[in-house]
């Protein structure tokens, strides 16, 4: 039940931080670009002097230019890091992180698992440490009470991700290798799930027949 709960967290999270993200962009780009069709209507009303319309477009600028939104890119880049940490998690979850597995799929019997377990055990390792560095680090932040140049958020609040992603990523490590040490099995991504590469395999294995 927890662990269905997690992964339901997981996606949620992942999938609301980056609609936010895509969404912020959107409007911060419409924003910028409003501006500058608004001045050039202006620049277009008083050359071919048409007060009405310049009014209008004077009008238009201000309320246009009333909304700050110099926060936006700061905001897209602390949702995309943290999009990023626990999307790391994810990617460990289902198997579709980047390795060099070329020995491994050469080894059988214990030689293959051996290899397999010291790799996932460094993964555990390495994520434990970064957690708990992170952790330290994040600490002593909230201590100096760090903000950010544009939000003015809590620097803690944002550093937070390093500490929480790299822990749901070695909780992710280990999860796999108690997988692989009861059943022997490990998570790897469907490719043919994904649109195109699946026809691309099979024009390949057609290709290779002839």
């Amino acid at each position: 039940m927890f662990l269905r709960i997690l992964d339901r967290f997981e996606e949620i999270l992942i999938s609301v931080l980056m609609a936010l993200a895509v969404l912020l962009i959107f409007v911060a780009v419409v924003h910028r670009f409003s501006i500058g069709y608004a001045a050039d209507l202006v620049g277009f009303a008083r050359s071919n002097d048409m007060p009405g319309l310049q009014d209008t477009a004077r009008s238009i600028f201000r309320a246009i230019n009333s909304i700050k939104l110099t926060w936006a890119q700061e905001a897209c880049i602390y949702l995309f890091v943290w999009m990023a940490k626990f999307g790391a998690a994810y990617g460990v979850r289902i198997g579709i992180h980047v390795g060099v597995d070329v020995l491994v799929e050469r080894l059988t019997g214990k030689a293959k698992t051996i290899i397999t377990v010291i790799a996932m055990s460094g993964g555990i390792l390495f994520t434990a440490i970064i957690a708990w560095i992170g952790t330290d680090f994040v600490w002593h932040v909230r201590k100096g009470g760090q903000v950010s140049p544009d939000l003015e958020m809590p620097m803690w609040i944002i550093y937070l991700a390093v500490p929480l992603g790299s822990a749901l990523m070695c909780f992710r490590f280990v999860q796999a290798l108690w997988r692989y040490l009861r059943t022997g099995e490990i998570a790897h991504h469907d490719l043919g799930a994904v649109e195109g590469v699946k026809e691309e395999a099979r024009d390949v294995s057609k290709g290779g027949h002839g």
